[in-house]
């Protein structure tokens, strides 16, 4: 049977308004095996609460923990992000279970740094914040959606614990980073609005749908040069056409 590589799972956490709930994503990312979390913005957290509610064993997860100021900068070294939200809408993309996400990346931990994207307890992730994401997560309730941070995150960790696939799927092999993934994404967005693409009044509604369509087809770093390229060309044949008329 195959599993996800729990090794290359990190908690990020974006903006969290209490430390309790820090402490304990940190005991529930250490009750499923992984060991990474890091937190965006914030950094005025008491880390005597946190480590309160860590309890011992996970105390160590707290002790590692790395803060960034910014989400690409938190983003930047993962290979996959998973967002998580309970609001759903076409300008945040197709959300599927954590079950199904936990299957999903069997394949692809194997060789790639995954994040699971958590946002702020009173709002959530934000639709520019799910920009980032390969995978959106929805979890289902019972009526009311509202869960308490740390609750999201045993759930999400908990699927991909005991994720198991009978039959081993082919590993993916390393995919482009964030940080490759958003400079071909600035430049593309560039591009679409020069030659007139993009609906100026929302040119972002269109890019979170291309996003998403690119997303499904697993960029590597050598194609993501390879659009850089084309986007390149595009931009110098526009150049080249203005100065020859």
């Amino acid at each position: 049977m195959q599993q996800v590589d729990l090794t290359n799972v990190t908690i990020v956490l974006k903006g969290p308004k209490f430390p309790g709930n820090v402490g304990s994503a940190a005991r529930c990312a250490m009750n499923m095996g992984i060991g990474s979390l890091i937190v965006v913005g914030n950094r005025d957290l008491d880390d005597e609460a946190m480590r309160q509610m860590a309890t011992h064993e996970s105390k160590r997860i707290i002790d590692g923990m790395r803060h960034f100021d910014t989400l690409d900068e938190a983003l930047a070294e993962f290979n996959w992000v998973v967002g998580t939200t309970a609001r759903q809408g076409s300008g945040r993309g197709p959300a599927v279970s954590p079950r199904r996400m936990a299957a999903e990346l069997t394949a692809v931990s194997e060789a790639n740094r995954i994040a699971l994207l958590f946002g702020p307890e009173d709002r959530g992730l934000t639709n520019d914040d799910l920009r980032f994401c390969q995978t959106v997560v929805t979890i289902p309730t019972s009526g009311f959606k509202s869960l308490n941070l740390s609750h999201a995150v045993m759930i999400v960790c908990y699927e991909l614990f005991v994720a198991r696939l009978d039959e081993p799927a082919k590993p993916l092999p390393k995919l482009a980073s964030s940080r490759e993934l958003e400079g071909m994404y600035t430049q593309l967005k560039a591009i679409l609005q020069a030659i007139g693409f993009l609906n100026p009044e929302n040119p972002d509604y269109w890019m979170m749908h291309i996003r998403r369509l690119l997303a499904r087809t697993t960029l590597q770093a050598r194609e993501v040069k390879i659009i850089r390229g084309i986007c390149r060309q595009i931009e110098w044949y526009g150049d080249h056409k203005e100065r020859n008329e």
